[in-house]
């Protein structure tokens, strides 16, 4: 098996068991970084299973998918205008919850970014 299959494999997996998360109510929005190639079968899965999602173009080999539940997605969709790596703290910080990750390590790479924010700031030229 080539590793592009495998990829697609493992990738499949994981969105299989977040449907099953989200249809549990365990989670309600998920964040998945996948192949170009694997996006068709993923978009398949998804629309079959009737789940909202959008896509994110992360570069030319890459996407992100967002999917969940509908009112969760939408809001992803405004936050996540712009490639993630160019989020304003602010942003990044409300992505990260509406992902459920750990809130306090939300709160310190929040943290961390307002502080390398200002330190840019002063040391700005005026």
């Amino acid at each position: 098996m080539d590793q592009s299959n495998t990829l697609t494999g493992s990738r499949m997996q994981i969105l299989v068991n977040s449907i099953y998360e989200l249809n549990k109510g365990v989670r309600h929005l998920f964040l998945l970084t996948a192949g170009r190639s694997e996006l068709p079968r993923l978009r398949t899965r998804l629309e079959t299973e009737d789940v909202d999602y959008f896509v994110q173009d992360v570069n030319a080999a890459k996407c992100n998918i967002f999917f969940g539940k509908a009112a969760l997605v939408q809001t992803a969709r405004h936050i996540a205008m712009k490639p993630l790596n160019q989020m304003s703290p602010e942003e990044d910080f409300m992505l990260g919850t509406l992902l459920n990750y750990d809130k306090e390590r939300q709160c310190q790479r929040f943290l961390s970014m307002v502080e390398a924010r200002q330190t840019v700031r002063m040391a700005a030229p005026t």
